[in-house]
């Protein structure tokens, strides 16, 4: 697949969940994503990925869009929901499905974990079993895409030249839950092609999902976006900083201008220390000025907010 022209302004994105406040992994994600975009004179756009509706927690969205304000993020055109998007995804899998790429699968997480030849990346090869068509008695049937028997290769602006071979790395994989949700691979690359996005900034846990997202780019006849995958922050327990982290983690109005100047540091960019009490906007322009992908370190480091 043809890789993306860095010469073309970049579209980038910052995707959170919005199933909690905003916290310092996140906002690393924020940080670079915002800093590569407006370094190359691109647009920066802010989406909601909130497909999982048990998981959302009320209000948390709105709070974090006012919280990047405060902090002196500004993005381009209108913020995206995914929850407001179910149709569109309906219609890319109804195209998939005329052109026979994907079946319906009965299979329980249980069987699958007792028939997968050995376990993958993120979890159980799926082996394939219902790509005849269903083969057991659950109602409830996900949605799965065939992937070829093919390495997948591309180069991550940070990590470099990366491969993956689908078929015995994931599978089939699900483009819609047995639940009725849809995937996160499904969603992620519809709404990246509708917002024109060329250039993804995320944390190094996705890059496992980063081949099944290009072979999807594929099967839709689009070219992917350029990759940039940033260290991981990581907790007291050595686990990617999370909600469950509790309140250490937490940005807010108060601690958000420090740690944005920490999450500087973290990404390897020495911003001064005269301007660790600088405010977000300041840091954000020092930020667009001086940021160097060559500096982001490869490791994943724990991390503890002041």
């Amino acid at each position: 697949m043809t890789q993306p022209d860095p010469s073309t302004v970049p579209i980038g994105r910052f995707a959170p969940s919005p199933t909690g406040p905003l916290h310092f992994g996140s906002l690393v994600a924020a940080v670079g994503s915002y800093l590569l975009a407006r370094q190359g004179g691109g647009r920066w756009m802010l989406r909601m990925e909130d497909l999982d509706p048990p998981r959302v927690v009320p209000g948390a969205a709105d709070e974090m869009l006012a919280l990047l304000e405060q902090l002196g993020f500004a993005w381009d055109g209108e913020v995206i929901y995914q929850s407001h998007r179910y149709e569109r995804y309906r219609q890319v899998i109804e195209t998939l499905r005329q052109r026979g790429l994907l079946y319906d699968c009965s299979c329980t997480r249980k069987e699958i974990l007792a028939s997968a030849p050995h376990p993958g990346e993120e979890g159980p090869v799926y082996p394939g079993t219902c790509r005849n068509g269903p083969v057991g008695v659950r109602a409830q049937l996900a949605v799965r895409l065939k992937v070829p028997g093919r390495t997948v290769c591309f180069t991550d602006g940070v990590y470099g030249p990366l491969e993956q071979h689908l078929l015995s790395a994931v599978g089939d994989f699900a483009l819609r839950r047995a639940d009725g949700l849809f995937a996160y691979q499904l969603a992620v690359v519809v709404d990246d092609i509708d917002s024109g996005v060329n250039q993804v900034v995320r944390g190094a846990d996705l890059l496992s999902s980063t081949p099944r997202q290009i072979y999807l780019y594929s099967c839709l006849g689009e070219s992917p976006p350029h990759y940039y995958h940033l260290p991981l922050a990581l907790g007291g327990d050595g686990e990617k900083m999370s909600k469950r982290h509790g309140r250490d983690v937490v940005i807010d109005a108060g601690n958000g201008p420090a740690a944005i100047w920490q999450a500087l540091a973290f990404l390897g960019q020495q911003p001064p220390t005269d301007l660790a009490s600088a405010n977000g906007a300041e840091l954000l322009a020092w930020g667009v000025g001086h940021f160097q992908v060559e500096r982001i370190p490869l490791e994943n480091r724990a991390m503890k907010i002041d």
